[in-house]
């Protein structure tokens, strides 16, 4: 048996796939599961999961669609089955699974506009419930796939290599951290695409957070991010502007999960990095605004949800629309009236 996973949405999205693939490689252990990807941070994860045979990565976004077709050409034919993660609600992810040619290919069936962004293109489907977590989604998806019920909804899985732990221990040196600091770990970034920017806890919050933690705690602060988000991390560890805040910077995804894996807390928007948190099995602490928690709340991990759960809320919802507030009164309040010390108090009680 011969699976592709289609992992193209994003890093959060390719590791809450990761306990289906732990049931899928139970149930086949001799099966060839390969991956595409399309960001390099699923590649080094990925590359990393012993469960997963070959990883290949292709940026379809820049590539062009000349370009784009002809490499898919090349995967064409090759697999049993492919298979969509869950959310991967475009046009464009169907029709890649279509044109990869295996005889099931797999995918969530939308309750919003799946005609519209050709999900009948798949042809083993269920149904999206939006009580469920994004990891039991996906889940379903292969149980259908195998015609299977697994009994297990394992945690996720990100393997950290030998490199990626002596390059945090350096930097821990460096900093000369010990073993018994109180480290805070933020995202305060997120996905930009479709509006999500507004899913984004305000900057000057966090660097009154960061204030507090170290004045109050002694707590030391890292504040991570990617390459794209160099600026905003500096804006808020240059903000808090007391010793121990510490802007964190790697080489790729996994010295950052390493890093991460120290953090007593972390304290994050809804973004992947909290995921990357819950799969280091941190204390999470999840600011969340418009997203709906039950799709992902920190996945088997301690966690606390910081939102005002309005009754508009939530007004997220897995469509390629981008995120839009309907209220007339203040833009997204769900997120720009979450005040500091309910934050302060959720970490605090982890501490």
């Amino acid at each position: 048996m011969k699976v592709l996973i289609l992992a193209l949405s994003g890093i959060g999205d390719a590791l809450m796939f990761t306990p289906a693939l732990t049931l899928l490689r139970q149930a086949h252990p001799e099966a060839q599961i390969d991956a595409l990807v399309m960001f390099k941070g699923v590649k080094g994860m990925y590359e990393r999961n012993p469960k997963i045979d070959n990883v290949y990565y292709f940026d379809f976004m820049s590539e062009g669609q000349f370009r784009s077709f002809r490499y898919l050409l090349g995967l064409r034919n090759k697999y049993d089955a492919s298979i969509n993660v869950y959310p991967s609600n475009r046009k464009e992810y169907n029709i890649i699974n279509f044109l990869i040619g295996a005889k099931k290919r797999a995918g969530v069936r939308y309750l919003r506009v799946n005609g519209k962004e050709l999900g009948f293109l798949n042809n083993v489907t269920v149904t999206e419930n939006d009580s469920l977590h994004n990891v039991v989604e996906n889940i379903r998806l292969v149980e259908k796939l195998l015609d299977i019920k697994f009994e297990d909804e394992p945690a996720l899985e990100f393997a950290l290599n030998g490199d990626d732990i002596k390059s945090a221990e350096e930097f821990f040196n460096r900093i000369k951290l010990t073993g018994g600091d109180i480290v805070v770990g933020f995202h305060p970034g997120s996905a930009t695409l479709k509006n999500h920017i507004n899913r984004r806890w305000e900057p000057e919050k966090f660097i009154a957070l960061g204030r507090k933690l170290i004045s109050e705690l002694n707590a030391r602060v890292f504040v991570f991010g990617g390459p794209e988000e160099d600026e905003l991390k500096q804006r808020i560890a240059g903000g808090i502007n007391l010793p121990g805040a510490v802007k964190i910077e790697t080489k790729n995804l996994s010295e950052s999960a390493a890093i991460i894996k120290r953090c007593n807390v972390f304290v994050s928007n809804d973004s992947s990095l909290m995921h990357v948190a819950a799969a280091m099995q941190r204390k999470v602490v999840a600011i969340i605004g418009p997203t709906n928690t039950n799709y992902i709340h920190p996945w088997k991990t301690e966690h606390k949800i910081v939102s005002l759960n309005l009754d508009c809320s939530p007004c997220f919802i897995y469509s390629p629309c981008p995120l839009i507030c309907f209220r007339d009164d203040v833009k997204f309040k769900c997120i720009k009236e979450l005040d500091v010390d309910m934050v302060y108090n959720a970490v605090n009680s982890f501490i």
